[in-house]
C-alpha cells in the first residue's frame, strides 16, 4: 500500500462512480487487486481507484471485460495499455466542426416554414438533428450554416435532405476505402511487430493525416464539380438563352416608368 489516499470498498466505488457489487466483481475476475486487510477492514489506494477509472474508459471504447483482462495483462507485462489509449483517441476524435445546441425557435427563424415534424423526423434519421430532453442538438454548426445559406438562395430544405441521403452514401464509400487502406497499411505493420513505440508513432500519424483525408475529399469534389458543369453548363446556357429571347423586350417608355417609380 502507498502513502496516498485509502478507501474503504464503499468509498472508493463513490470515487470511481461504479457501484459495490461491480468493485467486487471485478476483484473475482481478477482485473482488480486485492485491498490491504488490516484486522477485519480492507483498504483500498489511488492504484485501485486508477485501475477502474481505466477499465471504464476501455469499456467505454467498446472494449469487451475478456479483451481488458487480456489488455491488463499485456501491461503488467510490458505492454503499452496507455499508448493503445493514445492511439483510440486519435483514430476516434470526431472529425467534424463540432454540435451545437438549438431550440426550434432558430431552427424557424432559419427555415421557416419549411420546418415541419416530417422534416424534423427526417433530420433525425439522418443523424444530423438529435433529441435531448428538452434541447435539440445538431452535429455540426458549419454544415447548419451551410444549410441556412442554400435555402436562403432558393433550394428547399426538403431538397437538401433528398441530397443529404446521397451524400451520406457517397461519403461513407470514401470513408470505407481510407479506413481499408488505413488498416492494411499504417495499422497491419504494427500488428505485425506490435510495441508501445509503434503504437505511438501510429497515433501521431493518424493526426498528421486528418487535414490531408479532409483536403483530398475537397479536392475530389472539386474535380467532380468541374466535370460535372463542363457536362451540364451548354445545356443550362442554351436553356437560359431561350428563356431570355421569350421575354418581351422593354420599351423606352417602360424604361422611363420604372426609373421614375424606383
Amino acid at each position: 500500500m502507498d502513502s496516498g489516499q485509502e478507501y474503504r470498498v464503499a468509498e472508493l466505488a463513490q470515487a470511481a462512480e461504479v457501484p459495490v457489487r461491480t468493485v467486487r466483481y471485478y476483484q473475482e475476475r481478477g482485473l482488480l487487486s486485492p485491498p490491504v486487510r488490516r484486522g477485519r477492514n480492507a483498504y483500498y489506494d489511488d492504484s485501485h481507484l486508477e485501475r477502474l477509472t481505466l477499465i471504464g474508459d476501455l469499456l467505454a471504447r467498446g472494449h469487451s471485460l475478456e479483451g481488458i483482462a487480456d489488455l491488463l495483462a499485456s501491461a503488467e507485462m510490458g505492454g503499452g495499455v496507455s499508448e493503445l489509449l493514445g492511439f483510440e483517441s486519435a483514430a476516434a476524435a470526431a472529425w467534424s466542426d463540432g454540435e451545437i445546441d438549438i431550440d426550434l425557435t432558430e431552427l424557424i427563424d432559419r427555415f421557416g416554414d419549411q420546418v415541419t415534424p416530417e422534416i424534423m423526423t427526417e433530420a433525425i434519421a439522418l443523424g444530423h438533428l438529435r433529441v435531448e430532453g428538452d434541447r435539440l442538438v445538431y452535429y455540426s454548426g458549419r454544415l447548419l450554416d451551410t444549410a441556412t445559406a442554400l435555402v436562403a438562395a432558393g433550394i428547399p430544405l426538403r431538397a437538401l435532405l433528398a441530397l443529404s441521403w446521397e451524400l451520406e452514401a457517397a461519403f461513407d464509400r470514401m470513408a470505407f476505402a481510407f479506413v481499408q487502406e488505413f488498416r492494411t497499411h499504417l495499422v497491419q505493420p504494427v500488428l505485425d511487430r506490435p510495441s508501445p513505440a509503434q503504437l505511438q508513432h501510429l497515433s501521431r500519424t493518424l493526426a498528421e493525416l486528418r487535414p490531408v483525408v479532409r483536403q483530398v475529399a475537397d479536392e475530389q469534389l472539386a474535380r467532380a464539380m468541374d466535370r460535372r458543369i463542363r457536362i451540364d453548363l451548354p445545356e443550362m446556357s442554351q436553356q437560359l438563352s431561350h428563356a431570355a429571347d421569350a421575354v418581351p423586350a422593354s420599351s423606352p417608355a417602360d424604361h422611363r416608368r420604372e426609373t421614375s417609380e424606383s
